[in-house]
């Protein structure tokens, strides 16, 4: 389909999308409680209803979800015969972790090298600028029916928006979503995240005497227990290739979309000169297609101020991303049986299932793809690729469930270098043009594929 000016029209609107990102990205809308006054939040989501009201929705209102937070919703009706689009972001975000770490403020939106810096300029208020724009750019000609939500706590994981559309589902229905957290595989190369691995959380709980005992006085035959839960936490991986081996999960799966080269997983990662990656497989293979398991947390004794005793108790939280096709609820007592059956010398062992959620796959045969792929084409000059993510996002897997015949879209502007959830998080500019313009052709391709 002809731009007709489209192009030329977003990257005039690019200095009006840098500042909105500012004011966005100076609104430390951290949805935590005990970190940030919730002010803050609220702060954002008015900022967002107001500006997109102002770019042609109707019906912009702020809802209270189960959890406390606020979402944005909106509506703007479909010319006849048209589809609807429903497009999401989310306007809260990660808190900054180490402040001394950041080169610039966290929320202050600073330019460096041809890059935006600051918390929420990728994760997700680049996603947010980068629908006011592709509205913008349209106007008055916007060829679908809009919905529009703006989740408040999406980072905290407390699942308010999820219980609010299963409660209102109405309010959501549309014939493509287009999940807007996310984005490509690397800056220029137009991409779709078709996966997203699911998620079971364990926490381990160790118990071997009444209480320390002197390490002197007993040590040897007193069992420890830190000891124990290591012995544990060691056979959940291969001892030559680090590859995750947990009995009754299949842990040799392949991804067949885009890959990811090895030596750009290393800097994006961050590892470390002469440290081995873990697994076997491609990097691809790795994270998407495969369970991958991390002990993200130990109570113990710490090294400053312990004594010379015997540990008596010891826990870990641990923590298996799984891949689509593997179940949740199976994955998790797969891996509280293999920790309990790897417990040595009769200690007694607790487990305690946490969080969970169940992965993603999208369907990519639809109308909706299609109109996709023609818009990613045009704008980066190459075919429409497809990409995993390691990370959940249980909404999708609602959405799914609310709306079996809709298909979904996960897309976005944030690349790897955005470096999100990390200090220094940033976005590249160009992306937030090129995927604004892929956004507003997606809009022109999808309604024409129903004869509008």
């Amino acid at each position: 389909m002809a731009d007709d000016g489209l192009a030329a029209r977003i990257s005039d609107l690019m200095a009006r999308a840098k500042a909105d990102l500012t004011e966005l990205v100076g609104i430390p809308s951290v949805a935590d409680p005990r970190q940030y006054p919730p002010e803050e939040c609220r702060r954002a989501a008015r900022w967002v209803a107001d500006a997109f009201a102002a770019a042609g929705l109707s019906d912009v209102r702020l809802v209270e979800t189960p959890d406390g937070s606020q979402a944005v919703l909106g509506h703007r009706p479909p010319p006849p015969g048209a589809p609807t689009v429903l497009l999401y972001c989310h306007y809260d975000v990660q808190p900054p972790l180490d402040d001394a770490a950041w080169t610039t403020p966290p929320f202050t939106l600073t330019e460096r090298d041809g890059r935006w810096y600051g918390r929420g300029t990728a994760d997700c208020k680049g996603n947010i600028v980068m629908h006011l724009t592709a509205l913008r750019a349209l106007g008055d000609d916007i060829p679908v029916g809009l919905r529009f939500v703006a989740e408040g706590s999406e980072e905290q994981g407390t699942g308010g928006l999820e219980r609010y559309v299963t409660e209102h589902p109405e309010e959501f229905a549309a014939d493509a979503l287009l999940v807007c957290d996310t984005g490509n595989a690397e800056v220029g190369v137009g991409t779709a995240t078709t996966t997203l691995r699911g998620l079971a959380n364990v926490v381990v709980t160790v118990e071997t005497l009444r209480g320390e005992v002197h390490s002197g006085m007993f040590g040897g035959p007193a069992p420890d227990a830190l000891a124990a839960l290591v012995q544990m936490l060691s056979t959940l991986r291969d001892p030559l290739t680090g590859a995750t081996r947990i009995e009754g999960l299949d842990c040799e799966g392949v991804w067949d979309g885009v890959g990811y080269d090895e030596q750009r997983f290393r800097e994006d990662a961050g590892v470390l000169d002469g440290v081995g990656l873990t697994g076997t497989g491609s990097v691809a293979d790795r994270l998407w297609a495969r369970p991958a398991v991390t002990v993200l947390g130990i109570d113990c004794p710490p090294v400053v101020g312990s004594a010379a005793a015997v540990p008596a108790t010891a826990r870990a939280r641990v923590s298996l991303r799984i891949p689509p096709g593997m179940s949740a609820p199976v994955a998790s007592a797969a891996l509280a049986r293999h920790l309990d059956d790897a417990a040595p010398w009769g200690v007694q062992v607790s487990i305690e299932s946490e969080s969970s959620g169940a992965p993603f796959r999208a369907a990519t045969d639809g109308p909706a793809y299609a109109a996709l792929g023609e818009a990613m084409s045009e704008v980066y000059g190459k075919p429409l690729a497809f990409l995993g993510q390691g990370g959940s996002i249980p909404l999708c897997n609602i959405l799914a469930e609310q709306y079996p015949r809709a298909e979904i879209i996960l897309m976005g502007v944030e690349e790897p270098r955005c470096l999100i959830h990390a200090p220094n998080e940033s976005v590249d500019p160009s992306e937030i043009e090129h995927m604004a313009r892929v956004e507003a052709l997606f809009l022109r391709n999808y309604a024409a594929a129903h004869g509008g």
